[in-house]
């Protein structure tokens, strides 16, 4: 009852029903919320403050910036998601506000796709040293099954893609990169493909912002080549994963592209099947089967192995 009470004291003002509204399509800055409302920050942040409080929004940093979302777990969120649903369509304010919203977001993608211009040659010679990105993408999505997840964390998601690759067997869903450029182009490419449970979150891939066993399956695509150790990874990876959580990892098998280190700032050439098997079961997983695309020159295997019951 009381949770309730200070839900319903928090949400009942027109500003903050606003922020709600607002919220439930995607992350928002203080200042992108400012933008919209036409109101100061400090209003809008004692506003954002006291729904943060009422748990019906979430809160994080992200570098310089403080993004806010509608929650996402227990009985607030789900008021939040209620009464939001009960809001009238045909409201001018909210209309004017989500005519705002959608020009924040156009921002958002021409930045984001300013970025990947700028990239986007680098990146493409990488992908030619191996096979197409859709072939790694159909035995990855082969590799995890079609099986409902709850809970899923792409460890080091760069684009966002794998996120919206599995979007449609997950309940909720959570990129991490260390990289503010590309969780820009990540969020601007959700937003595009309008999916609202999951989005992004810069993070430390050794220090994940997750609480122990909260995760039924943690991907690492393409990304644990820029760790001299991939052990601590996996560890952290582990620490966050339900009893009988997945971890299934995309990466090149050895080889001998030394150019990769300077140009890309690779720190390992690849990984053989026994070393990332022994590191698997060291940080308490079961290995499972490893799938192999072999590519000229670069081969891409995909690891998979599953929390013990006890660890």
């Amino acid at each position: 009852m009381d949770a309730l009470l200070s839900s319903l004291r928090a949400a009942g003002e027109p500003t903050r029903l606003r922020l709600l509204a607002l919220s439930a399509h995607g992350e928002l800055s203080v200042t992108e919320f400012t933008q919209i409302l036409g109101q100061s920050q400090p209003r809008v942040s004692r506003h954002l403050k006291l729904l943060v409080e009422a748990g019906l929004l979430e809160r994080f940093r992200e570098g310089a910036l403080v993004f806010y979302r509608i929650a996402s777990n227990g009985e607030s969120a789900h008021f939040a998601r209620t009464l939001v649903d009960l809001l009238p369509q045909e409201d001018s304010a909210l209309n004017r506000d989500l005519n705002r919203l959608s020009q924040i977001r156009e921002r958002r993608r021409a930045v984001a796709e300013e970025y990947f211009n700028q990239n986007a040659a680098e990146w493409n010679r990488l992908r030619q040293l191996y096979v197409p990105e859709a072939e790694v993408e159909q035995q990855l999505v082969r590799v995890i099954g079609e099986e409902p997840i709850g809970s899923f964390i792409d460890i080091g998601t760069g684009t966002g893609r794998i996120l919206a690759l599995l979007a449609d067997q997950v309940e909720h869903g959570v990129g991490i990169d260390q990289s503010t450029e590309m969780l820009s182009v990540a969020r601007a490419y959700l937003e595009q493909e309008n999916l609202k449970h999951v989005h992004v979150r810069k993070g430390d891939m050794y220090h994940m912002p997750f609480d122990d066993q909260s995760v039924d399956l943690a991907t690492v695509h393409l990304v644990l080549h820029y760790s001299l150790d991939p052990l601590p990874v996996i560890k952290e990876a582990v620490r966050v994963l339900r009893p009988d959580g997945r971890l299934v990892i995309v990466d090149f098998a050895p080889h001998q592209e030394e150019h990769l280190r300077t140009e890309h700032n690779h720190q390992r050439l690849g990984f053989s099947d026994a070393e990332m098997k022994t590191a698997m079961q060291a940080a308490g997983l079961i290995p499972g089967e490893t799938h192999s695309l072999t590519g000229d020159p670069l081969t891409v295997n995909i690891w998979q192995g599953t929390r013990t019951s006890v660890h």
